[in-house]
């Protein structure tokens, strides 16, 4: 797989997303992305050396293997990935790791949020469940710490709900108007939307929260050095909690996160297309919250193409009211300005599984083409039903 253009290289945007058909490979490259930024991450920390993952077999049989994706390479898969501090190739069986000559870097927190989210909803206990994926403990885990720092309802966008949660009978419940219902009672569009957005609204409103008295005061090499330093403290028991403990602060201080890097499978699922666009406007409004956020999702719903239009032409039309506050009061009532995007944010690829190829989807205007592969499914039922009709007038 490759894509056609731009020298063969996927930009990761604020706002990118991939569309395709089922297995075109669209969560296979997510799930890499997501994977090669957490490496960069723990490497960058210095939780990791480049030696550990360029150990035979390591990168696939181990952390493409979180993902599920260890049995999709082949002898002669090529996988190149560049970040801001390191660059990852991996080719004949083989991860290279070389060092990037650049000073800047910000810490993500990535999230990886599966289609198969629904369970941490539906299912009691489920972190009890043997063999599930396991990026779903791993967001089951986020979900679980999101539900117990929620102290008041958290109001819905949609269905005029709220969302609420018992500390003490662990029970999370969905608040109507004069009734409330387990969440593992709810619908299944409920059961899919709600851990999505609870654990999104958390961790985009998380960043930046943290105590961080040596952001910008201190490189990345002496935040490492300083960071070693630190674990030794820890790791000596001669000292007494109280210094411990203050390492232990120090040490959050160093690793805390810059941004969130937000990658959704198929946010749409089980939604009614009213609904598709209100959870879509919010994961970018929590998207704008840090202009370092990132969000990435891969969809079959013709919708969510359309709805970022609407977002795009928002942004536009807010850039040419700004100064008027009775027309920047009517667009909010039609889309709430803080889900507006700039179009230079939006990256849309297309995945093809037949030619193995992706493509970067055309835009006019800053607006993405309606001649994508999603619309062009809707315009095939049309054509169709048309030579239905024709065998119809024939009899």
């Amino acid at each position: 797989m490759g894509l056609i253009e731009n020298n063969g290289w996927i930009n990761i945007s604020k706002i990118t997303i991939f569309i395709g058909n089922q297995g075109s490979g669209k969560s296979a490259v997510a799930k890499l992305i997501s994977t090669f930024t957490w490496m960069e991450k723990a490497l960058s920390r210095g939780d990791m050396k480049i030696s550990d993952f360029e150990r035979y077999n390591r990168f696939r049989k181990k952390h493409c293997a979180y993902q599920n994706i260890h049995n999709y390479f082949k002898d002669n898969t090529y996988i190149e990935y560049v970040g801001k501090l390191y660059s990852f190739t991996y080719r004949s069986g083989n991860l290279k790791i070389k060092t990037l000559n650049n000073p800047k870097y910000y810490m993500p927190k990535v999230m990886y949020v599966p289609a198969e989210r629904n369970f941490v909803s539906a299912v009691s206990q489920p972190d009890k469940l043997k063999y599930l994926p396991q990026p779903l403990y791993t967001f089951l885990d986020e979900f679980e710490r999101s539900k117990f720092e929620i102290s008041e309802p958290i109001e819905l966008p949609i269905n005029n709900l709220s969302f609420k949660f018992e500390k003490k009978k662990k029970e999370a419940k969905l608040v109507g108007g004069d009734y409330e219902v387990i969440l593992s009672e709810a619908s299944s569009g409920l059961q899919s939307f709600i851990p999505l957005f609870i654990v999104t609204k958390n961790l985009a409103e998380g960043i930046g929260k943290e105590f961080d008295f040596t952001k910008n005061k201190l490189s990345l090499n002496e935040k490492q050095k300083l960071r070693k330093q630190l674990l030794e403290i820890l790791l000596d028991k001669n000292l007494n909690e109280d210094l411990k403990k203050s390492a232990i602060d120090l040490l959050s201080s160093l690793t805390k996160n810059d941004y969130f890097f937000n990658i959704v499978e198929e946010p749409e699922q089980n939604l009614f297309p009213a609904s598709q666009r209100k959870i879509i406007f919010s994961l970018l409004k929590y998207n704008n919250l840090n202009k370092r956020n990132k969000l990435l999702m891969t969809t079959h719903s013709p919708y969510i193409i359309n709805y970022l239009s609407i977002a795009i032409e928002a942004n536009f039309i807010k850039s040419k009211i700004k100064n008027n506050p009775n027309l920047l009061q009517k667009l909010d009532k039609i889309i709430t300005i803080d889900s507006t995007i700039n179009a230079e944010d939006v990256s849309i690829y297309e995945f093809d599984e037949i030619e193995g190829s992706v493509k970067k989807l055309k835009s006019y205007e800053g607006i993405p083409s309606d001649r994508n592969l999603l619309n062009e499914s809707l315009s095939m039922s049309n054509e169709i039903f048309s030579q239905l009709l024709e065998i119809d007038q024939e009899i």
